[in-house]
């Protein structure tokens, strides 16, 4: 996914014709992994984790071919279409660490979520280094001028889809499922939007996550053209995302063993006061370099802390036989929320700069910590 989104952007500029649709590339994405959230989990629901994971990744495999036939076609309606399907990628992605969380005692739980989230961290830093090497394998396939990389994306789809249905045995979330008697059939929620409606936890979960994730997202996809814009190079702007990136995934093993230590709530409440140290960099001290470098490494940790303990929370907040379907609408309102923070920060930066863009989502993050504090105090009253 990181080489292919990154060439998509440059298609997508190339076959329309105009630089302005560049930013459809993630937009079609997020709004592929959001369509098939919910889908996937109810077929994990159904059919447990192995086949719906691997269902997801050959989805995202067909559009890695759809990609480079609308290359080939000079198609850009096609190209967007291959880049919704390829956002099943993120979405399976995402469903996978809930994966590590079916069969896992509550003791490890977040912990063994968190090696999963972890593992991104190697494609992160693989994928855009495959732009050489792709275009090399792709000149060799006779395949068009920048879609060699969609070969790898390919050939890795069809490999986790072959790894999942191979060796994802026993099912986890069947076995967990067999394990325990189900809910009368009268107290069975039928999907997430109604378990969140009536519990309290599930619904602050699922909060944090989007909200963390909007927060993110705004201030992440405005920081290469704010650097650029202020005369940052482009060695720079890669290191600055890279080391970005790396805050997001490196440590979440970290945060996975201390929401699993200290509880969830201090874990969120911990991310929550990260991503409100790096916007008050960016608030302060937006238009310099290192000041955005740092605030960009702190809002990355401050995500993965969110993250891993809110979706920690998200796995116990239900009895397993509601476990997949409010995971499923945690992602679906996790990517509709980083699409809608994406499209308003452009606006916002327009108008306000950088340091503008960091007091709003400081509002933000703000109602988040309160909420998150009230049920903290409100968890060790009951306790």
């Amino acid at each position: 996914m990181g080489a292919t989104l990154s060439l998509g952007a440059l298609l997508a500029a190339q076959l329309s014709g105009s630089s302005a649709w560049s930013g459809m590339a993630a937009t079609m994405s997020t709004l592929g992994a959001a369509l098939v959230a919910v889908p996937l989990s109810r077929l994990a629901q159904a059919r447990g984790r192995r086949r719906s994971l691997a269902a997801g990744s050959l989805i995202a495999g067909s559009g890695a071919v759809l990609a480079i036939t609308a290359v080939a076609v000079d198609a850009f309606p096609l190209l967007l279409l291959a880049l919704m399907l390829l956002g099943a990628g993120s979405a399976t992605n995402l469903q996978a660490r809930f994966a590590a969380t079916d069969l896992a005692s509550v003791r490890f739980r977040a912990r063994d979520l968190s090696i999963v989230v972890w593992s991104t961290t190697v494609g992160a830093v693989l994928g855009p280094n495959l732009f050489g090497p792709g275009e090399t394998v792709g000149a060799a396939l006779g395949l068009p001028p920048l879609t060699g990389a969609f070969a790898f994306s390919l050939l890795a789809t069809v490999g986790a889809a072959v790894v999942y249905s191979a060796g994802l045995r026993p099912d986890p979330l069947l076995t967990a499922l067999a394990a325990r008697p189900s809910n009368p059939a009268g107290e069975r929620r039928i999907g997430g939007l109604a378990i969140i409606r009536s519990n309290p936890p599930a619904r602050f979960a699922v909060g944090v996550i989007a909200l963390s994730h909007a927060t993110m997202v705004a201030l992440m996809s405005m920081a290469p053209v704010h650097l650029r814009d202020h005369g940052a190079t482009l060695t720079l702007v890669g290191l600055t995302i890279s080391l970005h990136v790396a805050g997001m995934y490196a440590l979440s093993p970290v945060f996975g063993a201390l929401a699993d230590r200290l509880g969830r709530m201090p874990v969120i409440l911990t991310g929550q006061a990260l991503l409100l140290a790096a916007l008050t960099l960016f608030w302060l001290n937006g238009d310099s370099p290192v000041a955005m470098t740092a605030g960009l490494i702190l809002l990355g940790l401050g995500w993965s802390a969110s993250v891993v303990a809110g979706s920690a929370l998200i796995a116990e907040a239900v009895e397993v036989h509601d476990r997949a379907p409010l995971q499923g609408f945690s992602d679906l309102s996790m990517n509709a929320a980083g699409a809608l923070g994406g499209a308003v920060a452009g606006p916002i930066l327009s108008a306000a700069g950088y340091s503008g863009l960091g007091l709003v989502t400081m509002l933000l993050v703000a109602v988040i910590v309160v909420w998150s504090s009230l049920r903290l105090a409100a968890a060790k009253r009951a306790g």
